[in-house]
């Protein structure tokens, strides 16, 4: 079982940026898709960012322009860029990844989430 883990959240003004990262326990031979989620209190978790091996990176239209996702393949991490952060992106953030280990197992898994508060 792959273990993801994410850091980066924080508190942060309007206005302000942070990158999460998203940590995988074990070397990642193949990503075939990632992506970032979110989860506002009192809310159903919703995709923020994913990308699809072979397909067009695609955002939550409220986020559209603002973040980015990327990955290090050499180093298993996945990002999320966060600029001109709005009170309305606070929540707890997941990052879900899907691939091939080199042992050539098949693996999707969740990670605990991080924080992300946006207030003045």
């Amino acid at each position: 079982q792959v273990e993801l883990v994410e850091s980066g959240g924080d508190t942060v003004q309007p206005g302000g940026s942070l990158r999460l990262s998203c940590t995988a326990s074990e070397r990642i031979y193949n990503i075939n898709a990632m992506g970032w989620y979110r989860q506002a209190p009192g809310k159903q978790r919703e995709l923020v960012a994913e990308v699809v091996t072979g397909r067009r990176t695609s955002y939550a239209s409220s986020v559209q322009d603002r973040f980015t996702i990327s990955s290090d393949n050499a180093e298993n991490i996945v990002y999320l860029q966060m600029n001109n952060l709005k009170p309305e992106d606070t929540g707890i953030y997941f990052c879900n990844v899907e691939g091939i280990l080199h042992t050539m197992e098949l693996f999707r898994s969740w990670g605990q989430g991080t924080q992300v508060t946006v207030s003045s």
